[in-house]
């Protein structure tokens, strides 16, 4: 067998491994997200090996959206990290076999003080399935390496289940993107998810003038504040139109002699300062602009130059 044809092999012997778990799914699945949901503390994911590996990428991904949680190593709670489980947390324990002896103390700390246990395992009359409160069953499939029991099929199936765990308590919380923002404030991924609100100018920054702004005035805002644009409000305070270096391009011919409601264009595209960064960037991109006002209830509050963008990180 070539080496493609064992990769397609792998590939393709965890996929459906991986629609098993999915036809598998049960009520005790809506018990674990319940149990999760209404823990006060923290959900504790543990293990040893391989699947203490990816109790910590369940842990971690948690975290990351919303849910307090933690990983604890099984051995070393047997060494005093016991103490970090507490009332009010839940404790996720992996074990392919269900037999791992290192979790044993997990288990029965669990027991003693009355802390939710969750198991995720292949073996649903082992030990550990006996002792937890809800079991999740991973389908008992062979490992992908013939003659070799090296986990790789089974930790695919517990990295896809905690996957699930964790969207569906984002759901079940409604979690939001500008939750997730919070939790990732750094790199390419809080940049996109930083606001409009965030990256403008505000404040005197923003250049305006009134309609009845001679346009020799209009320019010298429009020069100074260096946006090469200009807001036009009307008597009202609201933003009546926009005026860009085409337009002034197009009025030419007695421009001077113009007010600003003569040359600007009118009900120009805007957003809000609550709009997430990168869409404010797609609608640039979509309509071939580089500067947007920002407004609330129609009054301008800032400006939001693709540079700033960019400096930013969006793009």
């Amino acid at each position: 067998m070539s080496v493609r044809e064992t990769g397609r092999r792998v590939l393709r012997d965890e996929a459906r491994a991986l629609e098993a778990l999915a036809d598998g799914l049960d009520e005790r699945f809506e018990r674990a997200i319940e149990i999760m949901a209404g823990a006060s503390g923290r959900i504790v994911c543990t293990g040893v090996g391989k699947s203490g590996h990816v109790g910590r990428k369940i842990a971690a991904t948690l975290a990351s959206t919303g849910a307090p949680a933690m990983f604890v190593h099984a051995t070393e709670a047997s060494h005093g990290d016991l103490g970090m489980i507490g009332a009010g947390d839940v404790v996720l324990a992996l074990s392919r076999s269900g037999e791992t002896r290192e979790l044993s103390d997990v288990v029965a700390y669990s027991r003693r003080f009355g802390v939710p246990l969750i198991s995720m395992t292949a073996k649903a009359s082992s030990t550990l399935a006996r002792q937890s409160d809800v079991v999740l069953l991973i389908p008992d499939a062979p490992e992908a390496a013939s003659g070799v029991d090296a986990p790789t099929t089974s930790t695919t199936l517990q990295i896809a289940l905690g996957d699930a765990l964790a969207v569906a308590l984002i759901e079940q919380r409604g979690f939001t993107a500008s939750d997730f923002r919070t939790f990732h404030p750094g790199g390419k991924l809080g940049a996109m998810l930083r606001t409009v609100g965030d990256l403008m100018h505000g404040g005197s920054e923003t250049p305006l003038v009134s309609v009845d702004t001679p346009m020799p005035e209009a320019l010298i805002t429009m020069t100074e504040r260096r946006f090469g644009s200009v807001g036009v409000v009307d008597k009202d305070g609201l933003l009546a139109g926009l005026i860009t270096d085409g337009d002034l391009r197009r009025h030419m011919e007695g421009l001077m002699q113009a007010r600003a409601a003569e040359v600007m264009t009118p009900d120009p595209l805007t957003v809000t300062p609550d709009l997430l960064a990168a869409e404010a960037l797609k609608r640039m991109n979509d309509r071939g602009i580089t500067v947007l006002f920002v407004v609330e209830d129609r009054r301008p509050v800032g400006i939001l130059h693709i540079h700033d963008l960019l400096r930013a990180g969006v793009i």
